[in-house]
């Protein structure tokens, strides 16, 4: 496959994926009540966690390999029988506790255990297709899951419960999951599979969960424990304003997923500087136009979108658009970090997550759930101007006879 079908069968890929969790929610919020949406929006921010701690462990050291030969198609063998065997255990532990507690919420929970490897093992088959050069198998596999998800929630009725929702939302991806794993096994038969290099000390994806931990799950854990401490609608609230962002997630996916490699065609450390800075520039304009938009849409509208849960993320769009405008800038600092020295980044993502948890916290004490939006928009704002505080930093240090660890030597040692 050409290089530029290759690149937008991935990006069509990515914004096929980012589509359906967006249309999930927003189908969610529409058949649910206000408080039936939040014990949704709860259970989904903890598949989300699960998600990418899932793709970090074994999704993204399997797309680090090259090739396809025999070595590399038993790697990505192994990496689907071992997510769904971890999977089927994290599963089935999650949904044993949850069956001993009480609650609309926990029986949601019992039922994203009973799911968990259908919607883990299917995303593990997309890292495993991109691994292979086959993007365009990839893309087949999520369209079909869209249109399942879609078809199964389209026929639920109103009212329907959160443990309900998730059972219909998680066995809707098994034809796509049974389609990839037929896919995949044409491919991949008769190789070696070994699961327990995957559990040895060192593996690659140990870091990589703990750099998701630090800079994607402590923030949606944060908005959790404030579900649980204070208010459970503050979830919904929370998860209903940034749903509306959405389709700003695949610019930024792709903006880090492809940035690299293109960047590298650039040559100098200064124009891949400059290179970065302007796509940042844009894609916080970007951000700042789309949260315009969405102030302007009319009430009815917005509650086409989101249901009961509409008003309460309305008033939260100004510090939300402004948290994702604070994003772009950030996630363009960071993308100029890898080409420059990506040991820089950890330090940041660990600092500034836990600033951004203290900021939500602090807002919610101030301001509520308005409060808490500013929170994590001030905790952005400070990554932001930390990343390229050290981007700076590290260009004025370079001479010409210094040159930075570059992500390919980082790769090559790992």
């Amino acid at each position: 496959m050409r290089a530029r079908t290759a690149i937008a069968c991935s990006v069509a890929d990515q914004g096929v994926t980012a589509l359906t969790n967006i249309l999930v929610l927003v189908a969610a919020a529409r058949l649910s009540t206000v408080a039936d949406f939040a014990r949704f929006s709860a259970v989904y921010l903890v598949f989300s966690i699960l998600l990418g701690a899932s793709g970090a462990y074994t999704g993204q050291p399997l797309v680090l390999r090259r090739g396809a030969d025999d070595e590399t198609r038993g790697a990505c063998r192994s990496a689907v029988a071992f997510t769904l065997l971890a999977a089927t255990a994290l599963g089935t532990l999650l949904a044993t506790v949850c069956l001993l507690v009480p609650g609309d919420t926990a029986r949601a929970l019992m039922m994203l255990g009973l799911v968990l490897p259908v919607v883990l093992g299917q995303d593990a088959m997309r890292y495993a297709f991109s691994t292979l050069s086959l993007p365009h198998l990839a893309l087949l596999c999520d369209v079909l899951r869209l249109a399942c998800v879609l078809g199964s929630l389209a026929v639920q009725p109103h009212g329907a419960g959160a443990a309900r929702l998730v059972t219909v939302w998680g066995l809707s991806a098994l034809p796509a999951l049974l389609l990839s794993a037929t896919l995949l096994h044409r491919r991949t038969a008769g190789t070696p599979l070994r699961v327990r290099p995957l559990l040895r000390r060192g593996h690659l994806g140990q870091r990589f969960v703990v750099e998701f931990g630090v800079g994607n799950a402590t923030s949606q854990l944060s908005v959790l424990g404030l579900g649980a401490v204070g208010s459970p609608l503050v979830v919904g609230a929370l998860r209903g304003a940034t749903t509306l962002f959405g389709p700003l997630n695949v610019l930024y996916t792709s903006a880090t997923g492809f940035g690299p490699p293109l960047l590298g065609r650039l040559g100098s450390r200064r124009r891949q500087v400059r290179a970065t800075a302007a796509l940042g520039a844009v894609l916080a304009a970007t951000a700042a136009l789309w949260a315009a938009a969405l102030a302007l849409l009319p009430d009815a509208a917005g509650r086409e979108l989101l249901g009961d849960t509409w008003p309460t993320a309305a008033a939260l769009l100004p510090a939300t658009g402004s948290q994702y405008a604070a994003m772009a800038v950030g996630t363009c600092g960071l993308l100029a970090l890898r080409m420059l020295d990506p040991r820089t980044t950890l330090s940041i993502q660990v600092v500034f997550s836990l600033a951004a948890v203290a900021f939500l916290a602090g807002g919610y004490a101030l301001g509520g759930v308005t409060g808490a939006a500013w929170g994590l928009c001030l905790g952005s704002v400070c990554k932001a101007v930390a990343t390229w505080t050290r981007v700076v930093r590290l260009r004025a240090r370079e001479t010409p006879g210094r040159e930075t660890v570059s992500a390919s030597a980082v790769r090559s040692g790992s």
